[in-house]
């Protein structure tokens, strides 16, 4: 059907298994954070679990962005809630508030999918790592401000909850656009059999957005509870 949103069920397949590592992720961070738990979470496997869910979620997008029928409007969405989580973890903490996180980044990176859709993959494969290496080269020094953080820029004592800057991670986006002009030049699934929409995974996947909004208020409110009632 013409204007119909095109949907690859392998892409909302993955969309839910990086919803289900980021979620084990955050779950472990609440407990080490709030409940004393020894869970490192900055090293080995949960370290590697939650980089690799945010990866995959900028990926993800960029192949997916090429399926929407109006990336502006969802660029604005997802915005919208980057900047109403900004608020609230400002509330929270000012020192350590996400005022560029992996939502900011995905918002942004659609709203610059329009100037780079019409590029070659061997120039947006060049572009995504120029990108990826001028990130890191900006890791190895600070400014006086934090106002270029949104760059990969910022000021010796910057901390915060979460943080994607376009460099290097829109680097990662234009890498996901490639491999969607490699994979998806017809829009269309690479496999020859498909799973259900019904599949618990992929409803995951399809309710992306909704799923990472919700569930750290829900795992914080849980903990707590347990938490009184002695469970924790």
């Amino acid at each position: 059907m013409e204007g119909k949103k095109v949907r690859i069920w392998e892409i909302d397949f993955l969309r839910g298994i990086a919803i289900i590592l980021m979620s084990i992720f955050h779950l472990l961070y609440d407990l080490s954070e709030f409940y004393d738990y020894d869970i490192d979470y900055n090293s080995g496997i949960v370290d590697i679990m939650g980089f690799s869910s945010a990866l995959m979620f900028i990926t993800l997008t960029a192949i997916s962005s090429s399926f929407s029928r109006n990336n502006f409007k969802r660029a604005v969405k997802i915005l919208f809630f980057a900047y109403c989580i900004t608020g609230i973890t400002y509330v929270y903490d000012s020192s350590t508030y996400i005022n560029f996180g992996i939502l900011h980044l995905i918002g942004f990176s659609i709203l610059l999918y329009h100037f780079f859709n019409k590029f070659s993959s061997p120039v947006l494969i060049l572009l995504g790592v120029l990108i990826i290496i001028t990130g890191h080269y900006f890791d190895s020094f600070t400014v006086n401000t934090n106002l270029l953080t949104p760059f990969g820029l910022t000021g010796p004592n910057y901390k915060s909850l979460d943080y994607y800057p376009l460099f290097p991670y829109f680097g990662v986006f234009l890498l996901g656009m490639a491999l969607k002009n490699i994979f998806y030049p017809q829009k269309r699934s690479i496999f020859k059999f498909s799973l259900s929409y019904k599949n618990p995974i992929i409803i995951l996947g399809r309710h992306s957005l909704f799923i990472y909004l919700a569930h750290q208020p829900l795992f914080l409110a849980i903990l707590f509870i347990m938490n009184k009632l002695n469970l924790l």
